[in-house]
């Protein structure tokens, strides 16, 4: 690292969010400044001011930006760091994690995450790799749109159960009034597929919902996307094909289709594209893989 580069800023979760997440980034802090790095922390009072705070760190030249939270943490963090050279690292303390999976960082143990990025900026451990983006918006894993992205919007309006308890009520409930849905796909400039289809995933990254491997074969350096094509199923067939999503073995199934490209563009009525998480909006959306769009710092 170079001169003036000592200084490391922790982006650690907003006070609205879980009472814990300030706790949890004192171990990768200690780690840090044993490690020989001062520490800033950067807490903001909501998460646009947290963005707000975090990109001035960005642009008064901080040696990294470690964000310290869930999905939606890494994903305000790469919108303060993509498109410049400021390394990002990810304490990955939340319920999902999907891109701290993707990079090879520790799951839940902020200690052992802090010291492997302590160690991996000593040794300038540095590595470019591609970014999905949607208009201004920028996704490390997977833009989600179809069967997986209802379960979301449901289960983002049911006050009750909470956790991951509360997305397998929605997908129950959502499976009662399933239906396969017309989608346009657009790849690259030139091929257009309509097809039935019960989800689309475009991904980054491998995995999204906490290591459901839904473009198993993506690869965060190959400058293209991984667009996974679930096609009419059945209910039936939906309940017996969606388990192996864990394991990525989904995409031997018949209905399963992967398809390649830099750019994606996907339509269908009434259904919400969600990246990294969060909502984006209802579809049509354009997507384009970006290459080298963030460093990061890993193993």
């Amino acid at each position: 690292m170079g001169p003036g580069t000592s200084e490391i800023t922790l982006f650690a979760n907003p006070p609205s969010a879980r009472a814990w997440a300030p706790r949890a980034a004192h171990p990768p802090a200690s780690a840090l400044r044993a490690a020989g790095f001062s520490v800033r922390t950067v807490l903001g009072e909501d998460a646009t001011d947290a963005l707000t705070r975090a990109r001035a760190a960005v642009e008064a030249g901080t040696g990294a930006l470690i964000a310290v939270g869930g999905d939606g943490m890494a994903a305000l963090a790469l919108r303060a760091v993509a498109g410049t050279r400021t390394p990002l690292g990810l304490v990955a303390v939340g319920t999902g994690n999907d891109f701290a999976r993707a990079l090879g960082l520790p799951v839940r143990e902020p200690a052992a995450a802090g010291r492997m990025i302590a160690d991996a900026l000593k040794c300038g451990r540095l590595r470019d790799i591609d970014l999905g983006r949607v208009g201004d918006r920028w996704f490390g894993t997977v833009l989600a749109s179809g069967f997986d992205s209802r379960v979301n919007d449901r289960g983002n309006r049911m006050r009750w159960p909470t956790g991951r308890l509360k997305y397998d009520l929605a997908m129950i409930a959502e499976l009662a009034g399933f239906r396969p849905v017309p989608y346009r796909i657009r790849l690259d400039d030139d091929e257009v597929l309509e097809v039935e289809a019960t989800l689309v995933a475009v991904g980054n990254g491998s995995s999204y919902g906490g290591g459901m491997r839904i473009c198993p074969g993506a690869d965060l350096t190959d400058g293209l996307f991984d667009v996974t094509v679930v096609g009419d199923c059945s209910r039936t067939t939906l309940l017996r094909v969606f388990p192996r999503v864990y394991r990525g073995t989904h995409v031997d199934h018949p209905k399963v289709t992967v398809l390649r490209a830099a750019r994606v563009e996907i339509a269908a009525e009434g259904i919400t594209g969600y990246a990294d998480g969060e909502p984006l909006g209802p579809l049509p959306l354009s997507a384009r893989c970006v290459r080298g769009g963030v460093r990061v710092v890993g193993p």
